[in-house]
């Protein structure tokens, strides 16, 4: 008797917006006006809905966290972007400080903007994570281009000297990329940096940031963040199939 319910105040409510989409053109501006502002936020509702079913019912599945994780792992993350469909999947000629779903953020400085993003649907047996990103550069006149990653505040719970951050990331080029990861602990008045190479060639890349020679003041971690940074990016396609970040104490001598 409920699902009966339900279907007919799903119909009625679906026949009524129905009716206000079709009578849009005509409707006085002070009735349109009251329509989208319930459209939007209903649409709001819907969209959080189509993400999180989208995240449980796709394969690889949608939202999924698994992947390989060193041994003594404390904390482990994928970013949304790799998990869950983004409300919009392509952006061209991508503008600085344009975020992609929550805590991913790409900077550059160009003047003219020729870059162009897209969530892609990984689909192959080997892939773990359900989406990729890909990052297609055509003429680029600035100085730097980087994927700035903001970790969640539960990667700071805990964090000590002793630990290590790993680095997991499967990276298709079109040409050869170099690209350097930066990690960045702000702790009080200070930030620590540690900067790797990623290897070129190996498309499966693991590179492990060691804060034992950081000064990191343990008790005042209060932001935590990566840099992707991509040299000489211009006339290249990069697609970044998956990333992932666990951390784990070094192992006892």
């Amino acid at each position: 008797m409920v699902r009966v319910l339900d279907n007919l105040v799903f119909q009625r409510v679906l026949s009524r917006w129905r009716k206000a989409a079709d009578s849009a053109n005509a409707a006085p501006l002070s009735r349109l006006r009251q329509q989208r502002t319930l459209a939007r936020r209903l649409k709001a509702e819907l969209d959080r809905l189509i993400h999180i079913a989208d995240g449980r019912l796709a394969l690889p599945a949608i939202g999924s966290s698994s992947f390989p994780r060193p041994h003594g792992t404390d904390w482990a993350w994928r970013p949304e972007l790799w998990r869950g469909p983004l409300p919009v999947p392509g952006l061209s000629s991508v503008p600085s400080k344009t975020r992609l779903g929550s805590g991913v953020e790409l900077f550059h400085d160009c003047a003219n903007s020729e870059v162009t993003l897209r969530q892609l649907r990984n689909t192959r047996e080997a892939d773990l994570a359900p989406f990729g990103l890909r990052m297609d550069v055509f003429q680029f006149n600035g100085s730097f281009l980087s994927l700035v990653l903001d970790l969640p505040d539960d990667a700071a719970k805990g964090m000590t000297r002793d630990h290590l951050l790993r680095l997991d990331t499967i990276i298709e080029t079109e040409q050869p990329q170099e690209i350097f990861a930066r990690l960045n602990i702000k702790h009080g008045p200070n930030t620590e940096q540690v900067l790797r190479e990623l290897p070129m060639g190996d498309p499966n890349v693991t590179v492990e940031f060691d804060l034992a020679y950081t000064r990191l003041n343990e008790k005042r971690i209060e932001h935590i963040w990566l840099d992707l940074i991509f040299e000489a990016p211009d006339m290249n396609q990069v697609i970044l199939r998956d990333l992932t970040l666990a951390r784990h104490r070094r192992a006892a001598l």
